[in-house]
């Protein structure tokens, strides 16, 4: 009797120390619960996932469970990827680090200029400029709703 058996799942990122208690860059993943070894494997997955994602995207960490990951439920599900879609390939290149945080700050705050602003620390028309390089650099339209869901997804799933 008792709570249905889960999957967990731990994984170590840039910054573990082996033999500490909570190594920094150490994450869990934890399936939801299951009954009966039949549904093993689908637990081992979700459990698996929810640590890539918490790896990715420390705010989910360190111990992210797969009902808790939100989008990243559906970017882990998908086979690899080529290394990067074209339209975003230039921005995720290193010299650009700063234009793809930018833009991921803007996406992750709806569009809202003033909080990504104060988020990123920088003046409005700094993050205009920016913006404009990011749709230069990606030939994308942050105005269209579905570039915008291209260059978000592309970005969250650099990540992992």
């Amino acid at each position: 009797s008792g709570a249905p058996p889960t999957a967990v799942w731990a994984a170590g990122g840039a910054g573990a120390v082996p033999g500490a208690g909570h190594p920094a860059g150490t994450v869990v993943g934890v399936a939801d619960p299951r009954r009966g070894v039949g549904d093993l494997a689908q637990a081992w997955r979700e459990a698996a996932s929810a640590a890539r994602a918490a790896l990715a995207q420390p705010r989910l960490g360190p111990v992210a469970p797969w009902a808790s990951i939100g989008p990243y439920r559906l970017l882990t599900a998908l086979p690899p990827a080529p290394p990067h879609d074209r339209a975003v390939r230039a921005l995720l290149a290193p010299a650009h680090t700063e234009l793809a945080r930018t833009a991921e700050v803007f996406l992750d705050n709806a569009g809202q200029a003033g909080r990504t602003a104060a988020a990123l620390g920088i003046h409005r028309q700094t993050l205009y400029y920016r913006l404009s390089r990011v749709e230069n650099l990606t030939g994308l339209d942050l105005d269209e709703g579905e570039d915008r869901l291209l260059l978000h997804m592309a970005l969250k799933t650099a990540r992992m």
